[in-house]
This record gives C-alpha cells, structure tokens and sequence, in this order.
C-alpha cells in the first residue's frame, strides 16, 4: 500500500492513452482488473458513481486505444462514468482526491485536463457539444474525430433527438450509444446477433463501397439500380430485424455488440474510425460490471456516500415522499412527476401506492412541468420532485405554463443550496434568484420535517404555483433546538427569532435555510467580542411583501444593522429582494444594511481543510467580518 492506494502493475504505468496502447493485447483483461478494483476501492472512501464507471472500463480502454485524445475529442454525457477515463489521462495518481476538497472533479471539467474538451454534469447533451466540435473541426479542415459516449437513460432527453435530426453525414463523429439498462434495441435474436458481426467486420464494407461503385457505374440505369437495390436491402433488413431509428436519420449503425468484451468493442470502433463519417456505435454493457452486489443491484450504487458519511434513516426527500403518499391519501387528485429520479427524489413510496397516479417522464424537465400544467388545467394536483439544478432545464415551462396561467402545480426542489461532492454542476444556487422574479409563484424554504411537510399542505390548500426547496440529507437536530426550542406548534410556517422583540440587539442576520447554523456560531464569535446578534429564520420567502413585512415586526428596538444571508447567488436572491422591501424602513431608522451572498459565481472546488460555505465566502469567518465592518 502507497498513501492507500493499492500498487498496480499497469495503472501506475499510464500517464497518457500512448502509454496505454504500448500495453499487450493479451495483459488488457489485467488491466481492466486493475482498474475495476480501483474504482471500488476510491469510491467506497470518496463517495460518488460506482455502477455506471464499473460498466465502461473496457469500451474506454478501447476508445483511447483506437482514437488519438486529446487531438480527437472525447465527450460524456452526464460525465459521471468518466473515472476511468481519468485514470487512463494522467491523473491516476490524484484519483484518492476525486471529489474532495481541492481534489479532481467527479465529472469531466476544461480546466483540470486537456483531455477534458467538453464539461458536463446534465444528461442528453453530449451529442449537441459533440456535433459542435464535429463541425468547427469540419470548417477548419481537421481530420480529428469527436466521440460521443451517451447512455440510453440519455435518449429520453429532448436534446438528444434534436442533435440528432442536425447530424450530418460528413462529420467524423463518432456516437457511442451505451446501453446499460432501458433496452431501446429489440432483443437480439440468432440473425441480429449474426447480421451485427458481419457489420463489425473490414470486408462487409469493402464489399459495400465496392458494390456501390459498380451498380453506379452501369450506364443509363446505374443509379436508379444502386437505389433499387438500396431500398430493397432496407425493406429485407427491417422485416428481419426491425426497423432501425439512427439508420432512418440517415446515420450508419454499426451494433449491437457486447460492450464488455474488449475485442468486439475494439473492432467495431475501428471499423467506425474507417468510415470516417457520422457513425451511431451501439455497445450494450453492464451496469457495476465486476463487482457483484453493484451488478445485482445497480441502483443502490449509482451514487453513493463517502465512507466517513452518517447515514440518518429520514433525509428531507424520504419525508417529503412519505407525506405526499399520506397526503395522497384521502385526496385523490394529488399526482406525483418526476424525471428519471424517484429514488433520489423520495418517490419511490409513492410509485408502489400509487402506480396510477405516479408519472416517470425520462430525463426531461421542461415536459415535466408542461405536463404538470396541462394536468393542474384539468382539475389535478401535481406534485414535481426535482433537484435543483435539473429544475433550471425548466425555466420556460415554469414562467409561461405554470405561472403565466396561475396552476396549482406544486414544485419540491431537492437537492438546495451548495453540494459540495459534485461540484458547480450540482449547486442549487440559481433556484431562490429565478423562482424570486417570476409572478404567481409562492418559495418556502423549511428546514425542519414539520416545516416541509406543513408548507406542503399550506402549498396545496393555497391551490397556487409553489416552490418548496430543502437540502439534502437530514434536518439539522442543533439548528432545530436552537430556532424551536420545545414549541408545541413547530409546523406553522412564516418566520423563527432566535430573540424576543423588546431584548437589545447590536445586528440581526436574516437568513434561510441551513445556512442558518453558520450564522449561529458567527453570532456567538460576535458575542465574545462583545457584538449581540440576534437571527432571523424564514421559512418563507415569497411573496416579499409578507416576509418584508414579518422581519420588519420582528426587529429588536435599537438595531443598528441588518445583515442578509444566504448560500444562494446574490443577483436577484432573497437579500435583493428584501433589502429592496425594506429599504426606506431601514433607511428611516438609521439602521445599516448588507448583503452575503455566493458572489455570482460559480463555487468551484475548495482548499483541503475548507467547507463548501467558505469556497463560497459565506461561511461563520465571512459573517463576522461582514458584520462587524457593517457597525464600523
């Protein structure tokens, strides 16, 4: 062992996919061991994607043994199973800081390697970016290739679709479809299974260039004869096999092939090399490949936990879930959506009650909430659990479906406020600042279970657009005592005081959501410097008349400073937006005024010893510092 790390035979070897292709053909299978064994290994400590990198290790073995990365460009989709292409890129010796605190990123990122042409963290946008490398390298005169590597679970995704009917034939690109789970193909049978192997192979396309030039060369008639027959190929093939969407679209497809056997995926992606055109490269794969209780069940290790995280039985999602069903009881048009993330959402309660009221869209937000729409229209409740950074691919539905029309479509947002393990792709940032200027549409931000689930019934009664937004993981047990105490009434929603209205305060910071705990210790480092400040906790945001006015009632007599806090962007947040309803009251009573926000910026990764609060400039230190210049 080495700081940890297992000593391989052939990973510490690779710096580069050159090193890689000196390897023996033979010694690859090793080498897939090897790797396979790392990836259980990082992630068990580290957290992140297991399943998904275990099913991929041959079929990028053999991508960057056939093309030539960085030159040729690489994209994921998502990017969540691009471990082993770091591994094969140079930073397998820094693969112990994947997603760590100023360690690599789980996910592909421009600024971390050159190998790294395209960042992602979203699905079904790979072959859109990829199209676009495809296409400058086209207008420039290169002969690079680009390679997509795109799910299945991606093709529910709208953007996939339009990428692909923009596809033109004369591209080098390359699209990889990996097929893992959804089985888009027709179960392959003896001659499918025949007629992809006859695909893979040098001399079927030699044979096709070669009996293409001969029909057209047939005077009069050699065209209309090479079409004839074309078709006629097409109408066999489709009667035999099905019909074929990509070919349809004009593309080559070659597949499919098992996407775990290094020599087939090899072979079959240097038959698509050769083409030197647009070429759809169907792999099927398997999910966890290697490690047995990921195969078995790869759901459970598509993200996991680091090692060193407490695992609580609730988390904010599992409650939420559980009280929508309890909800969905005595009210029969409650309906729950989600896109491709029941579990991670905590629908899966929901999905076995209420199968027929449970709507699985695909990983298509936009529909989602057009759906929701159309079913809030005609006389139904629907409830749409998405995380927040997915809810961005939204925006529109929300603003002209949604709110334009004023339909009682309540929106749970998951996942909000900073994250530190996924990076800037995975904040939920944007929510409070997009959500805050669209009219019609009430936030509620609880921080407690009782608060969530009351402001989902306040949600619900209100028949109005809402947005309920809460963290991941569990409520905060100290942070709960600290703003309730033993109040029996702990579900009415509106805002909490961490002081009485006649006490004497120096400041008050007005915050929400968990940020709240780090303007707790901030409070009590000011109080040993001889600062008093009280805390302000919204458990609602909007409408900023009523929250305006609630802090405004509570303010203590002789308050010289308001600070505003939150783990959001600043540009159109809940301190604009509140500072800008209280500003002649404060104004008037010469009391100053700040806002800390994150910086509109995205919070990249952190200095080793840091917390994500402090990547973002909001943490205890910050708002010390903030309130006391604030004073002067």
């Amino acid at each position: 062992m080495d700081n940890g790390k297992v000593k391989t035979e052939y990973l510490s070897r690779i710096s580069s996919p050159e090193d890689l292709k000196t390897i023996p053909r033979e010694e690859l299978g090793a080498l897939a061991e090897e790797i396979r064994a790392e990836l259980v290994r990082v992630v068990s400590d580290n957290g992140g994607h297991l399943a998904s990198n275990l099913g991929v290790v041959e079929l990028t073995m053999a991508i960057h043994r056939v093309f030539d990365c960085p030159f040729d460009h690489l994209i994921f989709d998502v990017g969540h199973q691009s471990y082993v292409h770091k591994m094969l890129t140079g930073r397998y010796d820094r693969i112990d800081s994947i997603r760590r605190a100023g360690g690599i990123s789980g996910f592909p990122k421009r600024s971390e390697s050159e190998y790294d042409c395209f960042g992602a963290g979203h699905s079904s946008t790979s072959i859109s970016s990829a199209l676009g490398f495809a296409t400058a390298d086209r207008l420039s005169g290169s002969d690079a290739y680009t390679i997509a590597v795109v799910g299945d679970g991606a093709f529910t995704g709208g953007m996939i679709h339009e990428a692909l009917n923009n596809c033109k034939k004369d591209l080098r690109l390359v699209i990889i479809l990996n097929e893992n789970e959804m089985s888009i193909s027709k179960n392959i049978g003896r001659f499918a299974t025949s007629l992809s192997k006859i695909r893979a192979s040098a001399g079927y396309f030699k044979t096709k260039r070669a009996t293409g030039i001969f029909l057209r060369k047939i005077p009069f008639v050699g065209n209309a004869l090479f079409e004839g027959v074309k078709k006629l190929k097409m109408m066999l093939k489709n009667a035999l096999y099905g019909s074929n969407y990509f070919e349809s679209m004009g593309l080559t497809y070659l597949g499919p092939v098992d996407g775990n056997d290094y020599e087939a995926v090899e072979k079959l992606l240097a038959q698509a090399k050769k083409l030197g055109e647009s070429v759809i490269v169907h792999v099927k794969t398997t999910k966890g490949k290697g490690y047995e209780p990921a195969e078995n069940a790869p759901a459970n290790y598509h993200s996991m936990a680091p090692a060193v995280a407490t695992h609580n039985k609730d988390s904010f999602s599992s409650v939420m879930g559980h009280a929508l069903c309890e909800m969905g009881v005595d009210d029969s048009s409650l309906l729950a959506i989600t896109a491709a993330m029941s579990d991670g959402t905590g629908l899966e309660e929901w999905r076995t009650r209420f199968p027929d009221r449970f709507f699985d869209v695909g990983i298509a937000e936009g529909h989602a909430l057009t759906f929701a729409a159309g079913l809030a229209a005609n006389g139904k409740r629907p409830c749409v659990a998405v995380y927040s950074t997915f809810m961005q691919r939204a925006y529109d539905s929300i603003i002209h479906d949604v709110a334009l029309q004023r339909l009682p479509v309540l929106m749970m947002i998951d996942r909000a406020g900073l994250n530190a393990g996924d990076g800037a792709t995975h904040h939920g940032i944007f929510d409070v600042a997009f959500f805050s200027h669209i009219p019609n549409v009430r936030i509620y931000t609880p921080v407690s279970y009782r608060g969530l689930v009351a402001s989902m019934q306040t949600a619900v009664a209100s028949a109005e657009p809402c947005a309920i937004r809460y963290p991941s993981g569990a409520e905060n047990s100290s942070l709960i005592a600290h703003f309730y105490g033993d109040d029996a009434d702990r579900s009415e929603i509106g805002i909490r005081c961490d002081f009485d209205k006649n006490e004497q305060r120096s400041a008050v910071i007005v915050t929400h959501g968990r940020i709240a705990a780090e303007a707790i210790k901030a409070a009590v480092e000011l109080g040993n410097k001889g600062i008093s400040v009280g805390i302000i906790l919204l458990e609602m945001l909007k409408p900023y008349d009523e929250s305006a006015r609630l802090v405004i009632e509570a303010l203590p007599q002789g308050v010289r400073g308001v600070l505003f806090l939150e783990e959001e962007i600043r540009s159109g947040g809940m301190g604009m937006n509140l500072l800008d309803k209280t500003s002649r009251f404060l104004e008037e009573n010469e009391i100053r005024a700040r806002i800390l926000a994150t910086d509109d910026d995205f919070v990249e990764s952190v200095e080793k010893g840091s917390n994500i609060f402090a990547a973002a400039g909001v943490e205890a230190n910050s708002i010390v510092k903030t309130v006391a210049e604030m004073l002067g």
